[in-house]
């Protein structure tokens, strides 16, 4: 339909998220039609992401160091530890700061349907830092999705027999929905209203 390079970033633009056939378009026009250097800068942008970041060491939050900044933050309560499905809940949490904690990326929600069990995801590394960081309390940031909260469950089972305290957000965010179209005092009021599983 298009030239070759203007069809080749649509559909490669059409392959993220959130983002259909007309979108990908409008976008791939804007690029094109764009300054020559914002397209170059858009273009380093991707390339240097790609090639300087990696997982954290300890928690698997996104950074380009060993550890992430929260990891590396000594101001940090080592004591409590919430647990998230991905490292882009992360900054959702933040925003309320209502959380001093440290953060530990699941990389995912058991989904036994699609074979994403408790050995695809990142379960061993928490009880080991629950093991060896003197963790007192686990809080269960998922999803609120059948997923998210059989994965919290599992949590629950797995960790309280180690003498944490395993709790979950409090109601408040919708049901199915996803931690990045939660609100900043929705998400507070959940972390406040936590329960324990």
């Amino acid at each position: 339909m298009f030239e070759p390079p203007v069809q080749r970033l649509i559909d490669e633009l059409s392959r993220l998220p959130g983002v259909g056939q007309k979108s990908a378009q409008r976008l791939a026009f804007h690029i094109l039609n764009a300054e020559e250097a914002d397209a170059v800068r858009l273009a380093d942008a991707i390339s240097e992401m790609r090639s300087s970041v990696r997982l954290c060491d300890r928690c698997f939050n996104v950074t380009a160091e060993q550890e992430c900044t929260i990891c590396a933050d000594l101001r940090r309560d080592t004591s409590s530890i919430c647990v998230v499905e991905r490292a882009q809940d992360i900054p959702v949490i933040e925003r309320t700061q209502l959380f001093k904690g440290r953060y530990h990326v699941l990389g995912g929600a058991r989904t036994p349907n699609d074979g994403v069990g408790p050995d695809q995801l990142r379960m061993r590394e928490l009880v080991a830092r629950v093991d060896t960081e003197g963790v007192v309390e686990v809080i269960a940031a998922t999803n609120p999705t059948v997923e998210g909260d059989t994965t919290a469950m599992y949590l629950a089972q797995l960790l309280k027999p180690l003498g944490v305290k395993v709790s979950k957000l409090a109601s408040g965010l919708p049901v199915g929905g996803d931690l990045d179209y939660a609100d900043e005092v929705t998400l507070g009021r959940a972390l406040v209203g936590r329960q324990e599983l």
